[in-house]
């Protein structure tokens, strides 16, 4: 059974893990997920965990710092500078920029290239822009789909916050050909302190994740797998398969 339930709202992706993302018209997904998402990553040089990556859940002014192209190329390839939020331009793999994050984390890190990306659980996470003005209402924030860092956001026909949740175990393909990007809906998506954190000033609000905490057991969103790569676009419908 096949069902159209909206359209593509918006593409994001996010060069560097947890750093501003880039708005896109169209993208190209491949099996790990969009071209050029999350390809770049700080290690904490002197983390022993399972998880040695830097993220804005430990330093929040993280999503305060911009990837850039220089002279403003587009592409799907990794960018070649950062801009930090007092507007200094540094090498994305340089020594300076690794040592103003070190800095402001208070430890060394090391900006690494990950050829298939760095994901928290999943290569590509989906999100209904009906569940983002949801939450931020009930958390009383303007309604910014930024905090929860998606990479396809869909505007959906039935306006139902948390629809993303009926989607579990189907198939979302996108556009009118039958052959077009496909992926897998997998699990929801867990939200932690990621979604608290402004991000224009990079300032925490709790309210946020309590709200998706109290009205859908802290999911808000959902993962996926990619099971047919393709192009993506804005304004392409969406179609759930059970």
């Amino acid at each position: 059974m096949a069902i159209e339930i909206g359209q593509v709202e918006a593409l994001f992706r996010y060069p560097v893990k947890s750093m501003r993302g880039e708005s896109l018209e169209s993208a190209t997904l491949g099996w790990h997920g969009l071209e050029g998402d999350r390809h770049l990553a700080l290690r904490r040089l002197e983390e022993r965990s399972g998880f040695p990556w830097l993220s804005a859940s430990k330093l929040p002014e993280l999503v305060l710092f911009t990837p850039q192209r220089e002279n403003g190329a587009n592409g799907e390839g990794p960018p070649t500078l950062v801009m930090t939020p007092e507007r200094e331009a540094m090498p994305v793999l340089g020594a300076a920029l690794s040592a103003e994050i070190g800095r402001r984390h208070g430890a060394p890190v090391q900006m690494m290239h990950l050829n298939q990306g760095m994901f928290d659980e999943a290569s590509l996470s989906v999100i209904g822009a009906d569940t983002v003005r949801e939450v931020c209402g009930l958390a009383g924030v303007a309604a910014d789909v930024r905090r929860f860092r998606p990479n396809v956001v869909v505007r959906s026909t039935r306006g139902i916050p948390f629809e993303e949740d009926e989607w579990l175990g189907g198939i979302l393909s996108f556009g009118e050909a039958e052959e077009g990007p496909a992926v897998a809906v997998t699990m929801h998506d867990l939200r932690c302190v990621m979604i608290n954190i402004d991000p224009d000033q990079g300032t925490l609000d709790p309210e946020v994740l309590k709200a998706v905490a109290r009205a859908n057991h802290t999911n808000a969103g959902v993962y996926t797998t990619v099971t047919r790569a393709g192009r993506l676009s804005v304004g392409q419908r969406v179609v759930l398969h059970r």
